[in-house]
């Protein structure tokens, strides 16, 4: 089977959410639905619908999570030694040269993707042209908008 690489603090994040899953969402619905079955006839009683259908979303995204857990390979930006190269987990600094505006970016996994706060997904276009790139380096990237070309400012492992 396949691993799939995430953060450490993504892995963090996934790991809270799951223990909220089960110690708060789980005992909650299960209270919701049997406080709908004491209503009596289930057969058109919505809170009881509405909570059974709650029930199986929290459910699967438990099995979810402990799936992607179970194949995660756990990445410590910090401790990775690149030599400056743009890999998963490194911050880069970039320039469009078009307009000259200057972004940040951090190269992350699918779970923890925040276009907002600068959590790239590492399978987006921006990403895949990075990589492997190096301070001063060209990347051109083919996004919907169009072409864009950005110069490799400064890379971090933080």
């Amino acid at each position: 089977m396949a691993t799939f690489p995430i953060t450490k603090r993504g892995a963090e994040l996934l790991k809270a959410e799951l223990h909220k899953l089960k110690t708060v969402e789980r005992p909650g619905v299960i209270q919701a639905i049997s406080e709908a079955r004491a209503q009596g006839d289930l057969s058109e009683n919505a809170d009881y619908d509405a909570a059974k259908e709650r029930q199986g979303f929290i459910e699967g995204r438990i099995q979810e999570i402990e799936g992607k857990m179970s194949i995660a390979q756990v990445i410590d930006p910090s401790g990775i030694q690149a030599d400056g190269r743009v890999v998963f987990g490194a911050t880069v600094e970039l320039e469009e040269e078009e307009s000259g505006d200057r972004v940040k970016y951090q190269i992350v996994g699918e779970d923890e993707a925040d276009l907002k706060h600068g959590l790239i997904n590492i399978s987006s276009p921006i990403a895949r042209a990075l990589i492997g790139k190096e301070q001063g380096d060209t990347a051109v990237v083919l996004a919907p908008g169009g072409e864009k070309v950005y110069e490799v400012v400064a890379v971090h492992y933080i």
